[in-house]
């Protein structure tokens, strides 16, 4: 089992900046993708930005030129740094830990971006 801890939410003006940080524990394979994925209300749960574990990185098409997600292997941690916020990216931000086949979820994090 892995859990991960997500923190860094919050509110924020409109073209603002927040971090997500989150902390992956317990069983943590070496080859492993993590990223961030977010949920509005009403809306289906969405890709963010992943990374792998050498550092390839993909990204939503809404968020490129925006938002950055990087890790630290010797952490357990990734994190997105989310920049020029806009409403439409208030929703729910979830942690994901992929490895063997498996997916792993944080409990999320809420960001909300005001007018």
């Amino acid at each position: 089992q892995v859990q991960l801890v997500e923190s860094g939410g919050g509110l924020v003006q409109a073209g603002g900046s927040l971090r997500l940080s989150c902390v992956a524990s317990g069983n943590i394979f070496s080859v492993n993708t993590m990223g961030w994925y977010h949920q509005a209300p009403g809306k289906q749960r969405e890709l963010v930005a992943t990374i792998t574990n050498n550092g390839r990185t993909n990204y939503a098409d809404s968020v490129k030129g925006r938002f950055t997600v990087s890790r630290d292997n010797a952490k357990n941690t990734v994190y997105l740094q989310m920049n020029s916020l806009k409403p439409e990216d208030t929703a729910v931000y979830y942690c994901t830990s992929q490895q063997l086949s498996r997916t792993y979820w944080g409990q999320g994090t809420q960001v909300t971006v005001s007018s």
